[in-house]
């Protein structure tokens, strides 16, 4: 019979090492690591005393072995901060009530997916506290996004969001104040967000007839009707629609009292605004079942709505294919570069083709001034040359 282990196997940060005893003083066998880091006495006959050496001891052998940033031994225990502590700090403190100054609860579900991105990029990149997220980081998390097809203004959003993260853990003594370092970014002034032409939306919701795809088909005909934000249209629910007077709500609940466990909603104006559904959109709305959520839109699975997911199948499975139809023209951003927002734009620009009014406009896409309205705003050559014909000299 193989003869008992009497070591205790403990997992430290970087390396796995056994844990023994020999003449009542603390060593640990860390020869099963590659590469073999031996066996070394730990000097001590406290247990917790003996724990506490063999971090520092982990953390020294991954900085000579290059798998650990060495600043990080210039830093007390007491200030090292992981990814996921880093993201449990910063979420309770964007989610306090809104009367202690916290955002509302549809600013503070922003930073989930950064979050969500983010933290498996630094593990990958072999980070794993805060203290060693610095500029080289911010650049190579920034060449991901672009990999990944993100726009210009959601690698704002996010690198912006990981600043005010470091930001609040230096401010709140959970970092030192010499991990801070500069990192300045340019605001995008305009868009660069791409509009569809009125022939791509049509094939685009043609190419998603099929059935596997006629949930996005729906989704497709939600936001181009609409002008909602992909997070709105997740969101809407059956109680929100009124089909006889031919209406949608979209409320914000911020006041609201709490309705059981489900979470308020809120907008992105922080108003609640109304406006009438579009004929495409009711023949859809005629159409869809009602699902025991209650909401209306549902993703590939008939579960909730995910943006990365909508996004991601949309680019794969209709931009892609239909990207041979609609070649880009020059340098400028072409059908391809299309992305969800893009359907926002669609509506603001394609009511303001057809004569609806300004005010009327903002009304439904809840703004509160016109510089929204007319970023949003896109006239294409086709369009263009279209009014210059009702253009009279005499």
């Amino acid at each position: 019979m193989p003869k008992p282990r009497t070591k205790e196997e403990i997992r430290c940060r970087y390396f796995r090492w056994l844990l023994g005893v020999r003449d009542g003083v603390y060593f640990v066998d860390g020869r099963a690591n590659t590469p073999s880091l031996g066996r070394r006495s730990l000097g001590t006959r406290n247990r917790a005393e003996a724990l506490r050496d063999l971090d520092d001891l982990d953390l020294d052998l991954a900085v000579q072995h290059g798998l650990a940033d060495r600043r990080l031994l210039q830093t007390e225990a007491t200030q090292l901060v992981t990814l996921a502590e880093g993201r449990q700090l910063y979420d309770a403190y964007v989610r306090r009530p809104r009367i202690s100054g916290g955002p509302r609860s549809s600013t503070a579900d922003r930073y989930r997916p950064v979050f969500d991105k983010f933290l498996p990029f630094a593990e990958q990149q072999g980070l794993k506290y805060w203290n060693e997220v610095d500029r080289q980081t911010f650049d190579a998390y920034a060449a991901w996004l672009d990999g990944e097809s993100y726009a210009y203004a959601t690698e704002y959003l996010e690198l912006n969001t990981l600043k005010q993260v470091l930001k609040f853990l230096i401010e709140y003594d959970h970092l030192p104040a010499s991990v801070a370092f500069k990192y300045p970014m340019k605001k995008a002034e305009g868009t660069d967000t791409y509009c569809w032409r009125k022939e791509e939306v049509q094939a685009i919701i043609e190419h998603c007839q099929m059935a596997e795809r006629r949930w996005l088909r729906d989704v497709v005909i939600g936001l181009a009707g609409t002008g909602l934000r992909i997070s709105e249209l997740a969101s809407l629910r059956w109680t929100d629609v009124d089909l006889d007077k031919g209406m949608v709500t979209i409320t914000d609940e911020t006041a609201h009292k709490s309705r059981g466990q489900r979470e308020k909603r809120t907008t992105k104006s922080g108003y609640s605004r109304a406006f009438p559904i579009q004929d495409a959109l009711r023949t859809v709305l005629e159409t869809l079942g009602r699902h025991p959520d209650g909401k209306v839109f549902h993703g590939p699975l008939g579960g909730k709505i995910k943006a990365d997911t909508v996004r991601r199948i949309l680019i794969r499975d209709v931009l892609t294919p239909l990207a041979p139809r609609f070649p880009p023209q020059g340098n400028e951003p072409g059908f391809l570069d299309g992305r969800l927002h893009s359907f926002r734009h669609y509506f603001c620009s394609n009511c303001a083709n057809v004569g609806v009014k300004e005010r009327v406009l903002m009304s439904w896409l809840g703004h509160r001034n016109s510089k929204m309205v007319h970023r949003y705003y896109h006239l294409h050559d086709d369009e263009s040359r279209r009014q210059m014909q009702n253009v009279k000299l005499y």
